[in-house]
């Protein structure tokens, strides 16, 4: 049944883990891999793409949480999702491997030429993306 397989799926303290996470999913893999990093104690934390598997609402809450337990480790994040990296303290744009734009979130959204603000004014969550920028909080589900 869903019940079951819900039920077998489900990561705890007392799973079984085959060697290199064979049994688990893509998203539990990145989600073990944050979890031994931040209790780890790393004063440094070198994220790439580690949300990418994960649902947009899962993806918000270890967002959040990254931001409000280790709000002092230094985060290096790649990400492809607007979502992800848009309250950042810096932002660095790159295009073709090269840095075409560095600052904070607010100040590249003003440049009217920018490839940050092209990106969010296509998105379907402009209105979000602008606000989470500018500091204020986002409702949950907000972005998606």
């Amino acid at each position: 049944s869903v019940q079951d397989e819900f039920e077998e799926a489900r990561l705890t303290l007392d799973s079984a883990i085959a060697s290199g996470g064979g049994n688990l999913s893509v998203g539990q893999r990145q989600i073990l891999a944050l979890a031994r990093a931040i209790v780890r104690g790393s004063k440094l934390l070198i994220l790439d793409e580690a949300t990418s598997a994960i649902d947009y609402k899962t993806d918000s809450a270890i967002q959040s949480s990254l931001r409000n337990e280790l709000h002092n480790v230094t985060q290096i994040i790649v990400a492809h999702r607007l979502q992800t990296i848009i309250d950042a303290d810096k932002i660095m744009v790159l295009d073709a491997g090269k840095l075409v734009e560095f600052g904070s979130p607010w100040e590249l959204l003003q440049n009217e030429k920018g490839m940050l603000r092209a990106l969010v004014d296509e998105s379907g969550d402009k209105d979000a993306l602008y606000a989470a920028a500018h500091g204020k909080p986002v409702a949950e589900g907000e972005c998606s």
